[in-house]
């Protein structure tokens, strides 16, 4: 039997490898051509290089491509299609920079980061309560491509939204940065107002009447807002570049304009956040610094108490022959009220200087 066994697996045939998967076909989200404020052939999902061919035939259409994490096998085809220069598709790639604005040939590329609340029911030192991710949106003279990281900030949104206005998609390919970077203030605005309720609750428990001593929640939100800051600050910088740039449609400056002002007031409140949880930490450091001082006064307090039984107990426990009471009757009784009296007067004392 175990002849036979080992002879059919030599002759059997050898199973099917499957090849290694060529790309990420998942990466591809959604990829479209837009005319005239317009989507081409209506919900459908067009190929990117069909896309291409129909958006080059037509005068003043453009396509939107949406990735979602694409592997450089996925971007390769889309870096020929579209003329991407390596760098572009490097960058596009790896994902993760920080905020900003570069032009490479014909091509713009412009990085925002991504932020969203995570629900709590209650913060503690592990909390997790902002998660961030970027998007990358590669602006050519006839398409838009999004290349967005980590699973905040989905884009289906922005482009239904951007879809039923049709006179801002007339614009071209700037119609979908405009739209994305809306989205995103939009975003950091939405997270600034919950986290503001968080420092609300912070707020209360550190100057209610009966408080914990923990206090590592309040370092851990700092840390978040930390991320949280690195989202919203950077962006101010590479919204005025695109501004003063002439390759901006003059119908989307006062559109731009609007997303600047709103990106100001997400930083003001991000900046008032960061000033509130240093006034809060300093308080509750303070808090504690009180209450230590608190409990050593017990304790010195408390010691001195039991200093005078102390003493008069060493003064008579002495191994002397002739000492004062020592053979009285009353000797015992008398240093126990002694030391009832001399205790319960040092008490009084400390009690009324507040130590106690």
């Amino acid at each position: 039997m175990a002849i036979k066994k080992l002879v059919g697996t030599l002759i059997r045939p050898s199973a099917h490898v499957p090849s290694p998967r060529s790309g990420n076909p998942d990466a591809i989200v959604d990829c479209a051509v837009y005319s005239g404020g317009v989507r081409h052939g209506g919900s459908a999902r067009l190929s990117f290089p069909e896309a291409a061919r129909l958006a080059r035939r037509r005068r003043g259409a453009f396509v939107w491509l949406g990735l979602h994490e694409p592997d450089p096998a996925t971007m390769r085809p889309v870096a020929e299609v579209f003329g991407l220069h390596d760098l572009l598709v490097e960058q596009a790639v790896s994902g993760g920079h920080r905020p900003g604005v570069e032009t490479l040939g014909e091509v713009t590329r412009l990085v925002l980061r991504t932020a969203r609340y995570v629900e709590h029911d209650r913060l503690t030192a592990t909390s997790e309560v902002v998660e961030t991710g970027d998007i990358t949106v590669l602006i050519g003279p006839w398409f838009a491509i999004t290349v967005r990281h980590g699973p905040v900030g989905p884009l289906w949104a922005v482009r239904n939204e951007l879809q039923s206005r049709p006179e801002v998609l007339r614009q071209g390919p700037w119609a979908v940065a405009y739209a994305v970077g809306s989205r995103m203030v939009d975003s950091y605005l939405d997270v600034a107002e919950h986290v503001e309720r968080d420092l609300e609750r912070i707020e209360e428990e550190t100057f209610a009447e009966v408080r914990t001593s923990e206090f590592a929640h309040i370092y851990q939100l700092k840390r978040e807002m930390v991320e949280f800051k690195r989202a919203v600050l950077p962006l101010a910088e590479p919204l005025a570049r695109l501004l003063e740039s002439g390759d901006l449609p003059d119908g989307l400056r006062p559109y731009l304009l609007d997303v600047r002002g709103r990106q100001a007031r997400a930083v003001d409140r991000v900046a008032s956040f960061d000033d509130l949880l240093n006034s809060i930490l300093q308080a509750r450091l303070a808090q504690i610094s009180v209450d230590q001082n608190h409990d050593m006064r017990k304790i010195a307090s408390w010691a001195a108490i039991a200093a005078v039984p102390t003493v008069i107990a060493g003064v008579f426990g002495m191994n002397f022959e002739h000492l004062p009471g020592l053979d009285s009757p009353y000797g015992f009784a008398g240093s126990m009220v002694a030391m009832t009296v001399l205790g319960g007067g040092v008490y009084l004392r400390l009690k009324k200087a507040g130590w106690l």
